[in-house]
């Protein structure tokens, strides 16, 4: 009887796979007492007189991860380390931690790159994303739940380039989501960050998101958009990213129509709150003359959609390039030809 090939597959790929550990320093806490509040009950954290200054390292989260270098480079999914003032410690073993550094945080694509100070590392290879086909066998690797470490699940590529909305982070925030690798192996909380391997054991995608209340539906994101963030934090030290500097709301058929807008579909210029300005004052924008109120209809001959957002087009273009948009204002469309910098 032959032995599955996964087997094979599992030996090579756990243990590059490693666990991230979110801590930070907060008071000590006792016990949890009931208060009622509207008709619920809320625990709430007890701490003594004469301790409120004691503090200590406390777990807050985690997530799964992947090493990609011998060197210490890991990668995971940028809401697993959202927390800026939160302390990352990375666990390959039990007996092997290490502090980690959060390079970069990539929130439009939900990739976050980490460095760990160690060498002669076990790591994975990166495919090509690029060319996987649907049908072709997977398998998704993680620490289930955030207890169950090195969980395997089998499956194949069910759909490609698909558009989400999740949910998740530290303030649990929506955030869409394209291009996305869907698979019906099995992805559970806790396996946020972890690989989406090919049956050659090298990596095809970071798992990311699982539809609540439907079974086989999980997707990740194609490694060849962090392989492009890691070669410029090797390069810069840093993700480039180009900057507009505008303030927006994406425009549906329902605020259209409440505002009696010409246009369904766009990025709306408005500022956030009063006092606010909704273009910053030495952006490109402000430079091109982008007013409030102005709907940018097209970037690059590229329609600005909820589906495809002015962030996720912007990601595609190259700082110091020219852009044109296209906008609408005072119900005339205009084309405006702007040079992008870069965001600080």
């Amino acid at each position: 009887m032959s032995k599955s090939p996964i087997i094979e597959i599992a030996k090579k790929v756990c243990p590059a796979v490693i666990t991230v550990i979110v801590s930070k320093d907060l008071p000590r806490v006792e016990d949890f007492y009931s208060f009622p509040f509207g008709g619920k009950e809320y625990l709430m954290p007890k701490i003594e007189k004469g301790k409120k200054n004691e503090i200590e390292n406390t777990q807050i989260g985690g997530g799964s991860g992947f090493i990609i270098s011998a060197d210490g480079y890991v990668i995971t999914s940028n809401h697993v380390v959202a927390d800026t003032t939160a302390d990352y410690t990375v666990i390959l073993e039990p007996t092997k931690k290490y502090p980690a550094k959060v390079l970069s945080r990539n929130a439009i694509k939900d990739i976050a790159i980490l460095k760990i100070d160690a060498c002669k590392l076990p790591y994975l290879e990166m495919a090509d994303s690029d060319i996987i086909e649907i049908g072709e066998e997977v398998i998704a690797v993680g620490n289930a739940l955030g207890e169950f470490t090195d969980t395997l699940s089998s499956g194949i590529v069910s759909g490609l380039s698909r558009y989400i909305t999740a949910f998740g982070g530290i303030d649990n925030q929506a955030q869409n989501l394209r291009g996305l690798i869907q698979t019906d192996a099995a992805i559970n909380p806790g396996n946020s960050g972890g690989p989406l391997v090919n049956m050659d054991g090298q990596v095809i995608g970071i798992n990311t998101a699982v539809i609540m209340g439907a079974q086989n539906i999980g997707f990740a994101i194609p490694i060849n958009y962090a392989k492009k963030d890691l070669v410029e934090i090797k390069k810069f030290g840093k993700i480039l990213v180009p900057f507009l500097g505008i303030k927006y709301v994406l425009l549906s058929k329902e605020m259209a129509k409440a505002n009696k807008l010409l246009s369904e579909n766009g990025a709306i210029v408005v500022r956030e709150s009063l006092g606010e300005p909704p273009v910053i004052k030495g952006s490109s924008a402000d430079k091109a003359g982008i007013k409030e109120f102005d709907i940018l209809l097209a970037l690059n001959g590229e329609k600005i959609t909820l589906e495809n957002p002015l962030s996720h087009i912007l990601q595609e273009c190259k700082i110091n390039s020219e852009i044109e948009l296209k906008i609408l204002r005072d119900n005339k469309e205009i084309n405006l030809k702007i040079k992008l910098e870069e965001k600080n």
